[in-house]
C-alpha cells in the first residue's frame, strides 16, 4: 500500500537548508500497521504530510496504492485523497470551531460527491456511531466536546471517504491517560472491521507496540532501526532505540534502578546543520572516532528481519 524510497523534504531558509526528512525508505503492506517512532523534530510529522500530499517531496519517491504522490494532480490527486487520510495530533486545532460536527463531516461527503442532504445526515450518524459517539454529538461545536470525543470526530472525518490507509499522527498524545486506551482500542477495532492499513506515528516506543506489526525508528530525518515490533521494542540494537526503550517507565524498582545513568541527554541537533558522520554521535554513549566521520548505512542484520544504521552493532 505504501512504498517510500529515499524520500526527502528540504526547506530553504535564510540560514541555509533545513533537512526535515533526508532519505527515508520503508514499505507498508496492505492491512499492516507500521509504527514510526522518534523524538520531536526528527521528521515524523513531515513524513506524514508527504504521504497525504500536504507536502511534496524534494527528492525520492512515494507511492500510495500505486499513485506517485509527487506528481499526483487532478483526478489522480482526488483518488489519492480517497485512498489515504490523516488523523491530526491536536483534535481541537484540526476542527473548525465555528461549525457544528454534522456540518464538518457533511462537508467531506459533499466535496467528494458521496452524499448530500438527508443522505449526508444519515451517513454522519453512521460515522459517529462507528467511532463510539451518539448521533446527538453532531449538533455540538468542537468546544462542547471532550478531547477524546473531538479525536473520535477527527477519526470519523478521516473515515468519511472510506479510505484504505490512515496516517495517525500521534493521535492520543494530547489526550488524558484514561482516554488513550479507549482510542487505541477503537483504532484496533476499526482496523480489524474495515481492513485498514495504518502508519502510526508516536514518540512513545511503549505505545506503538500495542498496535503495530513493525516499528521504524527515526532520528534527525533518517530511519536508524526498523523491524518487527517485538524485536525493536524488547531487544533494541541501535543506541538511540535503546534510549527510547529505557525512557518507557516500568513498574519494577529493580529495572528502573538499573537504568540510572542511561537516560538520553542533550537535544536533537539542528536539521539545518546536521553533524558529520552518524547523526546520533554527539549524544551517543558508545560513539567511536569513525562514528564522527562516516555515516553508517541502514543495513539488514544477519540474525533476523531487522535493519540497523550503526557501526557498532
Amino acid at each position: 500500500m505504501i512504498e517510500v524510497t529515499e524520500a526527502a523534504r528540504h526547506y530553504r531558509t535564510s540560514d541555509g537548508v533545513v533537512r526535515a526528512v533526508d532519505g527515508v525508505s520503508f514499505v507498508v503492506a496492505e492491512g499492516e500497521t507500521l509504527g514510526l517512532v522518534g523524538e520531536s523534530g526528527c521528521g515524523k510529522s513531515t513524513t506524514a504530510k508527504l504521504l497525504v500530499a500536504l507536502e511534496r517531496p524534494t527528492a525520492g519517491r512515494i507511492l500510495v496504492d500505486g499513485i506517485d504522490v509527487a506528481t499526483a494532480r487532478g483526478a489522480q490527486l482526488r483518488r489519492l485523497r480517497r485512498t489515504i487520510q490523516l488523523v491530526f495530533q491536536d483534535p481541537y486545532a484540526s476542527l473548525n470551531p465555528r461549525r457544528r460536527i454534522t456540518a464538518t463531516l457533511a462537508e467531506v461527503l459533499a466535496v467528494h460527491d458521496l452524499a448530500r442532504g438527508a443522505a449526508a445526515t444519515r451517513r454522519v450518524g453512521e460515522l459517529l456511531e462507528m467511532v463510539g459517539l451518539p448521533a446527538s454529538v453532531g449538533d455540538r461545536y468542537p468546544h462542547q466536546l471532550s478531547g477524546g470525543q473531538r479525536q473520535r470526530v477527527g477519526i470519523a472525518r478521516a473515515l468519511a471517504v472510506e479510505p484504505r490507509v490512515l496516517v495517525l499522527d500521534e493521535p492520543v498524545s494530547a489526550l488524558d491517560v484514561s482516554v488513550r486506551a479507549e482510542v487505541m482500542n477503537l483504532l484496533a477495532s476499526l482496523r480489524a472491521s474495515l481492513g485498514l492499513t495504518y502508519l502510526f506515528i508516536s514518540h512513545d516506543l511503549g505505545m506503538v507496540r500495542h498496535l503495530c506489526d513493525r516499528i521504524a525508528v527515526m532520528y534527525l530525518g533518517k530511519v536508524v532501526e526498523a523491524g518487527g515490533w517485538r524485536q525493536v521494542s524488547d531487544d533494541p540494537l541501535h543506541p538511540y532505540t535503546r534510549s527510547l526503550h529505557d525512557a518507557v517507565p516500568v513498574a519494577d524498582p529493580t529495572v528502573e534502578s538499573g537504568r540510572a545513568g542511561r537516560t538520553l541527554t542533550g537535544e536533537v541537533p539542528d536539521p539545518a546543520a546536521p553533524p558529520p558522520g552518524c547523526r546520533f554521535h554527539p549524544r551517543c554513549p558508545i560513539a567511536e572516532d569513525r562514528c564522527r566521520t562516516t555515516e553508517p548505512p541502514l543495513l539488514p542484520r544477519p540474525d533476523g528481519d531487522r535493519l540497523v544504521a550503526c557501526h557498532l552493532v
